[in-house]
């Protein structure tokens, strides 16, 4: 594998700013939230009993609690460690032992959020077809339905295959301290959405190529999360442009439909990478904190599915390429009505 950081420089006085305002309140919030830990337990359990008494709800403010506790200390933790990390190799000058070291670390803190969504809320996931993903490159393109199914790519395909992937991801979760410290080191693209700017899609093309045995790189072809009206939205957007695909995507119902620019553009510079579609099916409904407040989560049983299609099956032209991506996609649609028939 190259090793290589993020290829987007950013001024170093716009990043010290940011993490200046997100990282303090990861730390005092953790010295505060364990100092009053005794009385915010005893507070969510008044409060889970009320609740259960009255809406017959699970209880979530003890889960949130003990949640909220465990997210600020690895956060914190995580900080310190990429701190070391940074040291240990000569004050970053070892580029390819801070790299190596930050992936793996990267793994371990998804494993230990996951982890902990898992025992907390009762969470299952089943997956099948992940053998798939290795050799590479692969191009994963992934569903985006929850707040929570960001930890899933890190942990199904990144952690327990040993993909190392590459990730494109909204900039806003640049507020998010330890992502992005450790999302900058690494060969990641933070995009600014919905700008229509040529550049963007030129960086997320630019973050493909290079890539050997053992990458990855992952994509949100939605762009971001669901909802019956964003799907609408979409729909009708693409109508004034081209109709005939709009009328090809209209029976969707689970899934966005997908966003050409960035796939097209990461196809040109990876010609040699398979595409694995990483479908799952369970978070739907989780779109918000307040879904998960109702007790949505709790017991929620997650369905993953990985297919992979050769690249020599992609087609060549362009137009061919957006049909293509649109019948996988419908495709994969199929599949989340069925099992969401199932449960």
């Amino acid at each position: 594998m190259q090793v290589t950081s993020n290829f987007e420089s950013e001024p170093r006085g716009q990043k010290v700013v940011r993490r200046l305002k997100t990282i303090p309140p990861i730390m005092i919030g953790l010295v505060l939230v364990t100092a009053l830990l005794p009385l915010l337990l005893i507070g969510a359990i008044l409060v889970d009993l009320f609740r259960a008494i009255t809406q017959r709800k699970p209880a979530m403010a003890l889960r949130l609690v003990a949640f909220l506790w465990i997210y600020l200390a690895t956060d914190t933790l995580g900080l310190i460690t990429l701190f070391a990390l940074w040291l240990l190799s000569g004050f970053g000058s070892n580029r390819t032992m801070m790299l190596n070291s930050t992936w793996r670390f990267q793994q371990l803190w998804v494993r230990v959020l996951l982890g902990s969504v898992k025992l907390l809320f009762g969470l299952r996931i089943i997956d099948e077809g992940a053998e798939c993903l290795t050799p590479g490159p692969v191009i994963v393109l992934i569903r985006h339905a929850s707040i929570v199914d960001n930890l899933l790519p890190s942990a199904l395909v990144a952690a327990r295959e040993r993909v190392r992937l590459r990730y494109v991801l909204k900039r806003e979760l640049l507020s998010e301290p330890c992502l992005d410290v450790a999302g900058q080191r690494l060969p990641n693209y933070f995009v600014r959405r919905d700008t229509g700017e040529e550049i963007e899609r030129e960086r997320i093309g630019q973050l493909a190529s290079g890539m050997g045995s053992e990458d990855g790189f992952l994509l949100y072809p939605e762009g971001t999360r669901f909802t019956a009206e964003r799907r609408q939205r979409a729909l009708e957007k693409i109508g004034e442009r081209d109709p005939q695909r709009a009328a090809r995507l209209e029976p969707i119902e689970y899934l966005l439909p997908p966003k050409v620019g960035g796939l097209l553009a990461v196809l040109e510079q990876a010609p040699e990478a398979d595409i694995v579609l990483m479908i799952h099916q369970g978070f739907d409904g989780l779109r918000l904190i307040s879904d998960i407040w109702g007790g949505a989560l709790v017991g929620r049983v997650i369905n993953v599915r990985f297919t992979r299609v050769p690249h020599d099956q992609i087609p060549p032209a362009r137009d061919d390429q957006v049909a293509w991506l649109d019948e996988l996609w419908l495709e994969a649609d199929r599949w989340v009505a069925m099992k969401a028939t199932e449960g």
